[in-house]
């Protein structure tokens, strides 16, 4: 059996509508305050949802650089953000190129979506002159060339699109590219900025966002909320880790991906409990050694009620004790950047040992898991830890982090 080599989390960092950085984002997760707000969705006639998790007063201009901000959209901007509090975190050397041994693998679910958004209703509404910029910008490649390019990362450059799971793959796939000596290191996560008239209101359209407060897994639960922002992780092998005195924050231990080759958008919990299982035997982790899930959670009827299945399937007895929780009630559901803040909120809670909460619970429902961390974060042990994306188009991704020992 082929032994690969260790892969570090040496540094985070996020830009949520908690505000700009990890510490805002974690502390307010902790402590179960929420960063959903009302938004008026411009130029849009009707709106139906008036809720969402953003970022107001969200300036590039006081981070990047004028031609940086001119030459690209919200998305790309706030993965660029994440970026230089990532390296920051991870210790990297202000202004050393990061050089031909680091990938990155940024997923987005929609790129440029502010500038498609934007452009399309100049190109259909009005005679205003089309940005010549506008296919750069709207590019799913966008935020991962840009981070590139500011930081001199010279080796692998991609971007994964694949709905919710897009951020959670990415970050596999980088583990991988690392096991396999591709790269000696890779930056990896997500950034979503969807909040955009046409976005919201298709979102609207499929009837699945909540009205009122996202309660996921509890009952009379009826939606979820959309969000927005960027995380970005730095991986490093133990050897490059070791060899500029890093200090890890986390192993990234597991990954397992699945495909439900089966409904558009229905999810299937067998498909489900296979990646979580193909997660576990990457990591060489029983289900007993987890210690907390961050579930993907939505707050929709179908998937928590699918998500609670598969984790029954996956643990068994050990489910019961069991600290499972979903977060997006706090940052919203930013689709393909969701796996990506959630894992940075999984190495958080493994850190300090506290389960966070899944807020606005307000009963159990016979068909999800019975207790979600109601509305407390808890303190317990944690020595590894789980976190789950599952995705439109059938697509499942889950990552496990532990401790360093």
């Amino acid at each position: 059996m082929t032994k690969f080599p260790r892969v570090f989390i040496t540094g985070m960092g996020a830009v949520s509508a908690l505000g700009l950085g990890i510490g805002p984002l974690w502390d307010a997760v902790r402590a179960g305050k929420s960063g959903v707000r009302d938004i008026e969705m411009p130029r849009t006639a009707n709106q139906l949802i008036r809720k969402a998790a953003h970022l107001d007063a969200f300036d590039p201009g006081a981070f990047l650089a004028p031609d940086t901000v001119k030459y690209s959209d919200r998305f790309a901007q706030m993965a660029l953000i994440a970026a230089g509090e990532m390296l920051a975190d991870a210790g990297w050397p202000t202004g050393e190129p990061l050089g031909n041994g680091t990938a990155v693998l940024i997923g987005s679910g929609l790129g440029g979506a502010g500038t498609t958004d934007r452009e399309y209703h100049k190109f259909y509404s009005t005679r205003e002159r089309t940005d010549p910029l506008t296919v750069p910008k709207v590019m799913s490649n966008a935020a991962a060339s840009h981070v590139s390019m500011a930081y001199g990362a010279r080796g692998p450059s991609l971007a994964v699109s694949s709905a919710c799971s897009s951020a959670s793959q990415a970050i596999g796939l980088g583990l991988m590219l690392l096991r396999m000596g591709a790269a000696e290191r890779a930056i990896v996560g997500g950034s979503e900025c969807l909040l955009v008239p046409g976005v919201f209101r298709a979102w609207e359209a499929l009837r699945v966002m909540t009205p009122t407060l996202c309660r996921p897994f509890s009952k009379g639960r009826d939606g979820m909320v959309l969000g927005e922002g960027a995380a970005l992780i730095m991986l490093e092998t133990e050897a490059a880790a070791q060899a500029r005195g890093a200090r890890p924050l986390a192993e990234l231990a597991g990954f397992g991906s699945t495909s439900d080759a089966g409904d558009i958008v229905r999810p299937d919990a067998e498909s489900a409990a296979r990646a979580m299982q193909l997660a576990l035997t990457d990591a060489g982790i029983a289900p007993s050694g987890i210690g907390y899930v961050n579930a993907h959670g939505t707050g929709t009827v179908l998937n928590d009620r699918s998500e609670s299945e598969a984790l029954r399937l996956v643990f068994g007895a050990h489910l019961e004790g069991l600290a499972v929780s979903s977060t997006k009630p706090a940052h919203g559901h930013a689709l393909g950047a969701a796996g990506a803040l959630e894992l940075a909120i999984t190495v958080c809670a493994l850190r300090d040992d506290i389960a966070p909460p899944t807020i606005n619970w307000t009963g159990a429902d016979t068909d999800c898991i019975s207790a979600p961390v109601p509305n407390v974060a808890q303190a317990r042990p944690i020595a590894a830890a789980m976190s789950n994306s599952f995705a439109f188009g059938g697509i499942n991704a889950s990552l496990i982090v532990r401790k360093v020992s």
